[in-house]
């Protein structure tokens, strides 16, 4: 007997309200209108009993596990689930065994729900991939991570990918007031009453998991004193004693999504950038030699030399972190982020390494021209390497020759932009140059 089936038989009392208050049909679940609404994918294979192997990535409390309970009451095959923090390669090994059997002697289907499958290390999700791909079982797995960094390349392609939205504070509010109603599995049994202003601040404080918002409301139901004529108020004062702010998951998925924001942020806002690395290493505990280093790169790669002295407040800020530590560097980390921001951006050298790299393709090797190879030896004249001009023995300390392999002679890969500090060594390309060379 699987969990659901378990719980379905035990004690309701006995189980928590989030539990108890879970929806048994699609007509009771609570938001991801996108999939299950009307005539949606997700909703007709539930309903036909046609789900095929799915995945399913969301945050917590948004309605997976749910939607795995609703397709074991929907199906007429069997259902099994395992929690990939303590499943073991054998346990899946034990439920494709009894799952080919029960298909050969029965033309049974069984559906196996994987909960937090990005907990699967990558052994234990290969051992599931010949029962998919052969139709022993049908596969549901739930992750709160990205499952393109979590989930095997070949597991992902062989499932459909639902993502489940966050749930809102108007979705908290419906399944806390359907749990009031409810006396035979909510707290309709009891004399309570609920002030708008309590369900409200547990709507909001629960951020969209509607899992949590129940525990509150029944830990506030459970521990408050009841009036002389036995009635139990939730207040407000009550409400906020039963829900603190939530503890920020910083899981590598998250990670790599912060990283990416302050990057993208430090191209075009300083109220950004900063936000989101203050965010990463305050709230989600962060290191800031993680950020630190995106920002010498960035110094480079989005700034260049339209303002070199990004680069050396990015240094500097990396060794002050280095020196006095955290949260004394604080303000030297932000003030260089600051000053990367506000900065003239250029992305001349990442273009220009980019024109390089690709020139690569067209050569199979780059011989060096004679006048460039090594002259300081003897036998160096009788092999031909002379002609080099020695750029200081000319005006202005520059001279026109050729520096490139000879299928390159013609070729510009570094221009300058017209952006800040840059602009001088643009002007100083065209003075040099004359006529624009090939690209």
């Amino acid at each position: 007997m699987d969990l659901f089936s378990f719980q379905a038989h035990s004690e309701p009392r006995a189980r928590l309200l989030a539990d108890r208050m879970r929806p048994e049909t699609l007509e009771e679940y609570i938001g991801q209108e996108h999939l299950i609404g009307p005539g949606k994918l997700l909703r007709r294979a539930i309903e036909g009993d046609v789900v095929s192997s799915i995945l399913l990535f969301g945050p917590p409390g948004c309605g997976k596990t749910t939607l795995a309970h609703i397709i074991s009451k929907q199906t007429e095959g069997d259902f099994v689930r395992l929690n990939a923090v303590d499943a073991t390669v054998k346990d899946v090994r034990e439920v494709i065994q009894q799952a080919e059997s029960n298909k050969n002697m029965y033309g049974r289907k069984t559906i196996l729900f994987l909960d937090e499958v990005h907990r699967f290390n990558s052994a234990r999700q290969d051992a599931l991939l010949p029962a998919v791909e052969r139709g022993i079982i049908i596969f549901i797995g739930a992750t709160t991570e990205n499952p393109f960094h979590s989930v095997n390349g070949a597991l992902l392609s062989r499932s459909t990918l639902f993502r489940l939205e966050p749930l809102a504070k108007e979705h908290s509010m419906i399944a806390m007031r359907r749990a009031l109603a409810d006396s035979s599995k909510g707290l309709g049994f009891m004399k309570l009453s609920a002030d708008e202003e309590a369900l409200e601040h547990i709507a909001s404080m629960a951020n969209g998991d509607i899992r949590r918002a129940l525990t509150a409301l029944e830990l506030a139901a459970v521990t408050t004193p009841s009036d002389l004529d036995g009635t139990v108020r939730v207040t407000l004062d009550v409400a906020e004693e039963s829900i603190r702010q939530p503890t920020v998951q910083a899981d590598e998925s998250t990670q790599y999504d912060v990283l990416s924001a302050f990057h993208k942020s430090l191209r075009g806002s300083s109220d950004a950038a900063l936000f989101w690395f203050l965010y990463a290493v305050e709230k989600l505990g962060m290191d800031p030699m993680v950020f630190l280093r995106r920002l010498t790169v960035a110094c480079s790669e989005d700034i260049g030399l339209a303002n070199p002295q990004a680069m050396v407040q990015a240094v500097s800020a990396m060794e002050a972190y280095h020196r006095i530590g955290w949260p004394e560097s604080k303000y030297i980390v932000s003030q260089a982020i600051l000053f990367a921001v506000e900065s003239p951006k250029s992305n001349a050298i990442a273009v220009t390494i980019g024109r390089i790299m690709e020139s690569f393709d067209s050569l199979k090797s780059a011989e060096v021209p004679l006048h460039l190879r090594d002259g300081h030896y003897s036998g160096a004249m009788k092999l031909g390497h002379v002609g080099y001009q020695y750029p200081h023995d000319y005006p202005g300390h520059f001279v026109e020759q050729n520096y490139f392999p000879e299928k390159l002679s013609t070729k510009v890969f570094y221009e300058a932009t017209e952006q800040g500090m840059e602009d001088k060594i643009r002007q100083n390309q065209i003075k040099r140059r004359g006529p624009r060379k090939q690209k």
